[in-house]
């Protein structure tokens, strides 16, 4: 019998892919999936390295977009791609676990801010969009609801 298949942020695996270098290792996604085939999960880190610039969620013309926080280049279309690369490599998954309040990886825990870096509301990273988008009937969850 094929094991569990589990879509993981890699920083709660302990990988220093966040946009400062350091991870997020979470002990208890570690432990609730020990037994599962994890697939670790970054679509910053592939495309611009870490340490990096920090990303935001900014609402514009009517959608949300991926904003660099200090250069103010939009990398929306980078991200994108990423992530579905990496849906198209991983067609078929279980479960989904993903880095709460993260631009790309929060699941309603995300700040969506305006053009003047203020936040609006809290909504989702740009990955959870797209996973729920193909993943349609899995429910996505962040480290504190394992």
């Amino acid at each position: 019998m094929s094991k569990k298949k589990v879509v993981v942020s890699a920083c709660l695996l302990g990988e220093n892919c966040r946009y400062d270098g350091s991870a997020k290792i979470s002990n208890e996604v570690i432990e609730r999936y020990k037994d599962c085939e994890i697939i670790p999960f970054c679509p910053e880190a592939p495309i611009f390295g870490t340490p990096r610039e920090r990303i935001s969620v900014i609402e514009a013309d009517g959608g949300h977009r991926i904003i660099t926080d200090n250069t103010n280049r939009d990398v929306t279309k980078l991200l994108e791609d990423e992530i579905n690369f990496f849906i198209n490599s991983n067609p078929e998954v279980d479960e989904i676990v993903l880095k709460s309040k993260s631009p790309s990886c929060g699941s309603g825990t995300t700040p969506i801010l305006n053009q003047h870096r203020e936040v609006l509301f809290y909504g989702d990273g740009i990955a959870v969009g797209i996973f729920k988008k193909k993943y349609k009937n899995m429910k996505i969850k962040d480290e504190k609801s394992v």
